[in-house]
């Protein structure tokens, strides 16, 4: 029998789980209630969406071991907020079809081990990119 030691148990949450667990505790415990995690569509995809009164924050958790080479921050391309915009868009079209809540984008950097978290809210906006 060959062990392939990349392989986790059935059952066994990965470290990426693992944190994103970890940050939806953090922002529910901010007072915000956690209306998604991990949503998924055709343009992306979206760790957490959170809702405090009329505001709508889409969340992105990253993290990383050590920041050797860069924090999970830094790791948040123009590409991947490029990304998350279109998601959240699409998330709006078919989840508020009439009027759009006020939003925002936040990052959660989390590094080592045990679990040190950086919430930056407002990490990045929507703008028109030609």
């Amino acid at each position: 029998m060959i062990t392939l030691p990349f392989f986790k148990k059935k059952g066994t949450p990965t470290t990426g789980a693992r944190v994103e667990q970890a940050a939806a505790q953090l922002v529910a415990k901010s007072g915000m209630t956690v209306v998604a995690r991990n949503y998924t569509c055709r343009l992306g995809e979206i760790d957490i969406i959170a809702q405090k009164d009329d505001l709508l924050v889409f969340i992105e958790v990253r993290y990383r071991k050590q920041v050797k080479f860069g924090s999970g921050a830094e790791s948040v391309t123009l590409a991947k907020q490029r990304k998350i915009i279109k998601a959240a868009q699409w998330y709006l079209q078919h989840t508020w079809p009439s009027a759009e809540p006020a939003c925002r984008f936040d990052v959660i950097a989390v590094t080592g081990e045990p679990l040190q978290f950086d919430w930056i809210p407002h990490a990045f906006e929507v703008q028109e990119w030609n």
